[in-house]
């Protein structure tokens, strides 16, 4: 479903699923500087990504593999079985075939490896999913 009109830009919300405070801090402003409208929302567990999930439905979801209480992969599986319209991106320090296989496998729409992914890949991964266009 397209949206069209800039008032769906204000309504378009992103989840950072991040336990490293500094990343994902980092990440927040960045998202801030480029997107002004856009809701971000945290989450530092999956338990706390799973909830927020939940009540917040956001439209896209980035994702750690390593969390305190679950590994990303399977929360990324949780999610799509919670909306499987949700847009899952890992953005993980872990850069290896087998997690880009099982993200993927679980319903990943993208894997994004934190040191080689640059502000402008994230800014265009999420101009994209604004105008709800397939990410990849």
């Amino acid at each position: 479903m397209r949206h069209e009109g800039k008032e769906w830009l204000t309504m378009f919300r992103t989840l950072l699923v991040e336990d490293n405070e500094g990343f994902r801090h980092m990440l927040q402003t960045m998202l801030a500087e480029n997107f002004p409208t856009l809701e971000v929302l945290e989450a530092g567990s999956g338990h706390d990504a799973i909830v927020a999930v939940a009540a917040l439905k956001p439209h896209l979801v980035f994702v750690d593999i390593k969390l305190p209480d679950e590994n990303g992969l399977e929360l990324t599986r949780k999610i799509k079985g919670l909306d499987a319209t949700i847009a899952v991106v890992i953005l993980t320090s872990y850069d290896l075939p087998e997690y880009r296989q099982a993200a993927f496998r679980n319903g990943a729409s993208c894997f994004m490896c934190k040191e080689s992914a640059s502000p402008g890949d994230i800014v265009a991964l999420i101009q994209g999913a604004m105008l709800n266009e397939h990410i990849h």
